[in-house]
């Protein structure tokens, strides 16, 4: 009776999940597609570094110059969306990823290409801050199942991209770039049709100026997140970036291991997390999957020559990693009394701080010393970020309490 019961809850509230209005799914298809250009590049950079002749450090500067200039715009994404509403900054922000993207396509040589990438981090900012302030404030289920959405949308896109680029890689380095510019476009179409002119539900009470994120920065709880996530995201993005390096698989290979790393992603994400949350509570359950993603780092440091140990690394990190992005962005956007999209804004720049320093650095660490070395660094900058949240607990336990509230 007891298991009928649970089952019966369970049931009901997947359906409450699903029940979102149609402004809801309209972000959601367009983030799936925002979030397919972060996968769809990483099976070729081996290949960009062949056709343009490039070194493996030249190569990851396309993840350093998307994550600065990403990190930098999300300072101002508040300022933008507050004054033209959210629906035309992320179709701002869409538009700008689908120029860049495609210019990024079209372009002859490495350093272009690295320029062409911050464009596009400058479209992604626009979006991504927008997309998940925009989720929660409309929809009609609560902050945590919001997140559980925008989570599962990045999941799906990251998941599906890898599989994408490589078949596309496989014709030509090129093709991932315009394929990303011709899915964006289907994007701008589905939210103009189905998003709603911005009203009162969705656009803040008044203008958010350039100082809001820093003034949401003094919140104790919001810096300790930021600060945590720039330290995760050193680790997270030294994977991304370098282990297409020391895979030694073709477009195709590296598609297949990406996809699997995905979809791990997008599963822990929406199904374990939350379930993690209320068992553990929200911040032990993020220290214990920042821990095991420094001991997956560490394996890779430790056994970056054989090939099976690090294919079966990174698929695993995905699960590590999905949970991890639900806790985490869940836990800002309660973490402090501001505006959900300014706790995003400063969220987000600490965060893509760590994410811009660390491609550049795996490679630079790869060409001076080995390739052990940019995974047994990024494993040190991940337990640091389990110290710096751990050490602050006082300071953000709150959020569990709060989480428990918006399920």
């Amino acid at each position: 009776m007891v298991t009928q019961t649970a089952t019966l809850d369970k049931e009901k509230n997947t359906d409450r999940l699903l029940q979102q209005p149609r402004a809801v799914w309209a972000v959601f298809f367009a983030c799936i597609i925002a979030f397919m250009g972060l996968g769809l590049v990483d099976p070729i950079l081996p290949a960009i570094a062949v056709n343009l002749k490039a070194t493996p450090t030249q190569v990851t500067l396309l993840f350093t110059s998307y994550n600065a200039v990403m990190a930098v715009a999300m300072l101002i994404t508040g300022a933008i969306s507050s004054r033209i509403g959210s629906k035309w900054t992320l179709l701002l922000g869409i538009v700008t990823i689908s120029f860049f993207s495609a210019a990024g396509g079209l372009s002859n040589n490495i350093w272009a290409l690295v320029g062409l990438r911050g464009g596009w981090g400058l479209g992604n900012a626009l979006f991504v801050a927008t997309a998940l302030a925009a989720i929660v404030s409309l929809t009609n289920q609560g902050t945590a199942k919001a997140v559980i959405l925008y989570e599962a949308a990045i999941g799906m896109g990251i998941s599906v991209g890898p599989l994408l680029g490589g078949e596309l890689g496989g014709i030509s380095w090129r093709g991932p770039f315009l394929g990303v510019a011709s899915l964006m476009v289907i994007a701008f179409i589905s939210l103009t049709l189905w998003m709603p002119k911005t009203t009162g539900t969705n656009q803040p009470n008044h203008k958010t100026t350039l100082a809001d994120p820093f003034k949401a920065m003094r919140h104790r709880s919001l810096l300790v997140f930021g600060i945590g996530a720039a330290l995760y995201n050193f680790g997270f993005f030294s994977l991304l970036a370098y282990s297409p390096f020391v895979l030694h698989l073709d477009v195709h290979g590296l598609g297949f291991v990406f996809l699997g790393w995905g979809i791990l992603l997008a599963i822990t994400s929406v199904f374990v997390a939350p379930k993690l949350q209320v068992w553990m509570g929200t911040v032990k359950a993020m220290a214990l999957m920042l821990t095991l993603f420094a001991v997956i780092l560490l394996f890779m440091g430790l056994f970056t020559n054989v090939q099976i140990v690090m294919i079966v690394c990174v698929i695993l990190a995905g699960a590590v990693l999905g949970n991890n992005n639900t806790l985490i962005t869940t836990a800002v956007m309660n973490a402090a009394p501001v505006e959900r999209s300014t706790a995003s804004a400063a969220y987000s720049f600490l965060r893509f701080l760590g994410g811009a320093i660390a491609p550049y650095t795996a490679g630079q660490l790869a060409a001076i010393f080995n390739p052990h070395v940019p995974f047994l660094v990024g494993a040190a900058f991940v337990l640091a970020s389990v110290l710096v949240i751990t050490l602050n607990y006082r300071h953000i336990h709150h959020v569990d309490q709060r989480t428990a509230h918006s399920h």
